[in-house]
């Protein structure tokens, strides 16, 4: 009898083994492609690389609910030997990820037990949920629930009916303010609300009174331009006042073209000069 399930638990492992050997297989082929390929992966692919796992993972779990796989947890596992030397079998077993079985290692590998962190979280939410009194958590499950139908309501809503809300609340809501809009009518049909002030600019010439023509500061030196020769001369004159504009003439009428015209051009001479010589 001994035997007879010695052989059966021997047959389970290696069943077992050849199944997860072909869950590790379809995860390294689907992580090759993901990181390789992911150009040309379609979506349709993708679905296909899941559904393979999850066949596989059913394979597995339908396998240890069969009745004729023993029940693996009456098994225990007993480390027989402990070495910080390198084994070469466990190393060939394992693909290289377990080269040593030492005392650092087996705490590991062998826990049938979470991690001492995750056990204390577990242990404070468990507590937690048993502060919690039978109406309380009552009232709690109540409105989860109310959420969780309104959820599934708006979502099994048709499209049409969810788009014709959104225009609704889109219609109601006011898009502009009419405040603003009235002003902005009244400023350009009307010019309410602008400022009456001329922005400063030059002013045309031939328009008198709306600006100074020409400076009467302080006069430039005077070249006269006339008959192929340049004559420079002294400190302003009124014959060059005389030249700039002649009154009662307007723009455009032809008139006697005077011999000279003279232009003043400020004194460089003397002391104004920064590099004077």
């Amino acid at each position: 009898m001994q035997q007879r399930e010695e052989k059966q638990l021997e047959a389970s492992v290696e069943s077992l083994i050849s199944r997860v050997a072909h869950v590790k297989n379809a995860l390294h082929s689907f992580i090759c492609k993901l990181e390789n390929e992911y150009e040309r992966l379609t979506w349709p692919s993708v679905l296909d690389n899941f559904a393979l796992l999850s066949g596989q993972l059913n394979t597995i779990n339908k396998l240890l609910k069969n009745e004729k796989t023993p029940s693996f947890r009456n098994q225990v596992i007993i480390p027989l030997l402990l070495s910080p030397d390198r084994d070469e079998d466990l190393a060939k077993l394992t693909e290289q990820r377990v080269p040593v079985f030492s005392h650092e290692i087996v705490p590991d590998y062998l826990r049938t037990k979470p991690d001492p962190e995750v056990e204390e979280q577990e242990k404070q939410l468990s507590a937690e949920a048993a502060r919690i009194g039978p109406e309380v958590a009552q009232k709690q499950i109540q409105t989860l629930n109310k959420l969780c139908s309104n959820l599934l309501e708006k979502l099994n809503n048709p499209r049409e009916d969810r788009d014709a809300e959104s225009a609704a609340v889109r219609q109601n809501k006011p898009s502009f303010n009419p405040a603003d809009t009235n002003a902005l009518v009244g400023a350009v049909a009307f010019g309410k609300g602008l400022s009456k002030c001329r922005p400063p600019g030059p002013v045309a010439p031939g328009h008198p009174g709306q600006g100074p023509m020409m400076s009467s500061g302080p006069t430039l030196q005077q070249v006269t331009i006339g008959g192929g020769s340049n004559q420079q001369a002294g400190m302003g004159g009124p014959v060059a006042q005389q030249q700039q504009g002649q009154p009662g003439r307007r723009p455009g009428e032809l008139g006697k073209m005077p011999s000279s015209i003279k232009t003043n051009i400020k004194s460089a001479s003397g002391s104004m000069h920064p590099y004077n010589r």
